[in-house]
C-alpha cells in the first residue's frame, strides 16, 4: 500500500463539510397585528441560493448580543418615529409582538387607544424619582412618617420604596415576569417601564430583568426560536411558516452544533414532516410493549439458535458458535446484502388471500408496523453504539498516530467517518418512519432504492470502522472514500424526498 504522503492531496479532496451556515428571510408575526417581513436582518440571497440544497432552509443563528442589538435598534426607530421615550416604545413593541409597521400604523390612527391597551396612558415622565411626601401612609405595609421614601408611576398610585422594591423583586425573581409587570395597585394595568425599574431594583435584578426581556423578544416572534440544546444561549431565526410544515422539514443548525427541526423543536428528523413524526412517535408510545420486545438487545442465530448480543453499530453478524453470517435486521444471509438480492429495507406486502378476515388483517398490520419499527429502532441503537465505539477509538488515536507516523490532523479521518455514520444513521432511522406512512407507487420504489443504497454504504463504513485500531491506518483511503460516498447518497435521498414533498408528489396513507 502507498504511503500517506503519496496520497495526502487525494485524501484531503475526499473530505466533505457536513453543515452549511445560512441566513434567513425575516418575518415577525404579531398577535393582533398580522405579518411583518422587515425584521431588520439582511443577507446575500444570491450566495445562499447557490449553495442551498433542496432539503435545506435559510436560517440565521443569533447570539444574546445580536438579540440585544436588534431590540435596541427597533426600539430606537419606533421611539424616533412616534416621538416617545425609548422605554415607552419598548412597551409598545412588546405589546405588538415586535410588529413595527402595524404598530406605527395603528398608533397613527388611534394613539390614545393603543397607549391605553398597552398599559402606558398619556403622560410621560422624563426622569422618574423617589419622593418624601409628608403625611403619606403606604397602603401595602401601612407605614408612615415624614422621612418615608415613596415612588409613584405615571398612573399616580404611590407606595413606599421598600414595598415597591419587594413587589418588583417578587415579579422578576420568583415569577419570571419582565415585559408585563403592572402597577401594584389592584385593577391598575399601567406597565412598569425600564426607567422606573432601574431606579428601584438592585444590579442583580437589573441583569435578570434584561435577560427576561431578551427571552420575551425571542418568544414573541414566530420566526425566532431558542436552541433546545441544554445550556445553549443562542436563538435561531427561520422564515418557514407553520402552514408550510407539511411541505418543508426546516432543519437548522445552531452555533453549538446541535441540529433540530425549527417547526417542532425535535432533533433533526428529515425526511418526514413534523405531522408524520408526531403520529409515528405517538404510535410507538402506544405500542410500547411491542416496541420494548422488538428492540431487545439479543436475538438467536438463525442457524444454531445460540443467543447473540449486538455490541457494535454494524448489522453484519457472525455467530461465534457456528460462524453463520447473517443480517441483524432481517436475519437473512449476509452474502445477499451486497448484491441485487438486497431487499432488507423493503416491506413485502402479503397477498390478498392472507388478509381475508379481520384477524388476518390485524396480524398483517402489526407485522407491517414491526417491520418498519424494527429498522427504525435498530438504526437508533446502532447510532448510539457507533458513537460509543468512536469514543473508545478516540483514545487510541494517539497510539495510531505514533505507530503509523501520521500527524494528529491525518488521524482525524476517524472523526470524519464517525460524523458521517451518526448523520446517516439519523437520516436512515427517520426514513423508516416516513416509509411506514407512504402509499405505494413508482416514487416509493425510487425512495426505497435510495434508502437501500445509503443503508448498504453505511453498513460497509460501519464494518470498516469496527476494525482493530492497528488496521485503521491501512484502511484510511477506503474509509474516506466510503465516508464521501455515504454523504453523497444521503444528499441524494434527502434531495429527492424534499423536492417531491414540496411538489405534493408523495401520497400518504394518512391525512397530514
Amino acid at each position: 500500500m502507498d504511503s500517506d504522503d503519496e496520497f495526502m492531496t487525494d485524501v484531503s479532496s475526499r473530505e466533505e463539510d457536513f453543515l452549511d451556515t445560512q441566513d434567513s428571510e425575516d418575518e415577525s408575526l404579531g398577535e393582533d397585528f398580522g405579518d411583518d417581513f422587515d425584521a431588520g436582518f439582511s443577507y446575500d440571497k444570491d450566495l445562499v441560493q447557490k449553495t442551498k440544497k433542496p432539503y435545506e432552509v435559510d436560517f440565521k443563528v443569533l447570539s444574546p448580543g445580536d438579540i440585544d442589538r436588534e431590540q435596541n435598534s427597533q426600539i430606537a426607530e419606533v421611539s424616533s418615529i412616534l416621538g416617545l421615550p425609548p422605554e415607552s416604545a419598548g412597551i409598545l413593541l412588546r405589546f405588538a409582538r415586535w410588529n413595527r409597521e402595524k404598530l406605527i400604523e395603528s398608533y397613527m390612527d388611534r394613539s390614545e387607544e393603543i397607549l391605553e391597551e398597552a398599559g402606558l396612558g398619556h403622560s410621560f415622565e422624563a426622569n422618574p424619582r423617589t419622593e418624601v411626601v409628608p403625611g403619606f401612609m403606604c397602603s401595602i405595609c401601612c407605614e408612615d412618617g415624614d422621612d418615608l421614601e415613596t415612588y409613584a408611576m405615571r398612573c399616580g398610585h404611590r407606595f413606599c420604596v421598600d414595598c415597591f422594591r419587594h413587589y418588583l423583586s417578587q415579579k422578576i425573581k420568583e415569577e419570571g415576569e419582565a415585559a408585563r409587570i403592572q402597577c401594584p395597585q389592584d385593577n391598575c394595568h399601567r406597565i412598569v417601564d425600564s426607567k422606573s425599574l432601574n431606579l428601584l431594583v438592585t444590579d442583580e435584578l437589573k441583569d435578570r430583568y434584561k435577560t427576561l426581556l431578551t427571552r420575551t423578544y425571542v418568544d414573541d416572534k414566530d420566526n425566532l426560536k431558542w436552541c433546545p440544546a441544554p445550556n445553549c444561549e443562542f436563538a435561531v431565526e427561520c422564515g418557514v411558516k407553520a402552514r408550510d410544515l407539511n411541505k418543508i422539514v426546516p432543519t437548522v443548525h445552531c452555533a453549538c452544533k446541535h441540529s433540530f427541526c425549527f417547526g417542532c423543536g425535535l432533533n433533526d428528523h428529515q425526511p418526514p414532516p413534523c405531522s408524520l413524526v408526531k403520529m409515528w412517535l405517538k404510535k410507538c408510545e402506544d405500542d410500547s410493549e411491542t416496541a420494548n420486545w422488538i428492540s431487545a438487545n439479543t436475538k438467536e442465530c438463525p442457524k444454531c439458535l445460540s443467543t447473540i448480543e449486538k455490541n457494535g453499530g454494524c448489522n453484519h453478524m457472525t455467530c461465534r458458535k457456528c460462524k453463520h453470517e447473517f443480517c441483524w435486521m432481517c436475519m437473512g444471509l449476509w452474502s445477499e446484502h451486497g448484491t441485487s438480492w438486497y431487499n432488507c429495507n423493503r416491506y413485502t406486502e402479503k397477498s390478498g388471500s392472507d388478509a381475508r378476515d379481520a384477524q388476518a388483517r390485524s396480524r398483517a398490520s402489526l407485522e407491517r408496523y414491526l417491520h418498519y419499527y424494527n429498522r427504525y429502532a435498530n438504526h437508533e441503537q446502532s447510532a448510539k453504539l457507533d458513537k460509543d465505539l468512536y469514543l473508545k477509538t478516540e483514545k487510541k488515536m494517539t497510539s495510531l498516530q505514533s505507530q503509523s507516523g501520521m500527524s494528529w490532523i491525518e488521524v482525524q479521518f476517524l472523526d470524519t467517518a464517525s460524523q458521517a455514520l451518526q448523520q446517516c444513521r439519523q437520516t436512515l432511522k427517520w426514513t423508516y418512519a416516513f416509509a411506514y406512512y407512504l402509499a405505494r407507487n413508482n416514487l416509493t420504489e425510487i425512495f426505497e432504492d435510495n434508502q437501500k443504497d445509503l443503508e448498504m454504504a453505511v453498513e460497509s463504513l460501519s464494518e470498516m470502522f469496527e476494525k482493530p485500531i492497528a488496521e485503521l491506518a491501512e484502511l484510511k483511503v477506503d474509509i474516506l472514500d466510503k465516508t464521501a460516498y455515504c454523504n453523497k447518497r444521503r444528499v441524494i435521498l434527502l434531495s429527492d424526498t424534499a423536492e417531491n414533498l414540496k411538489q405534493n408528489e408523495w401520497k400518504f396513507n394518512v391525512e397530514l
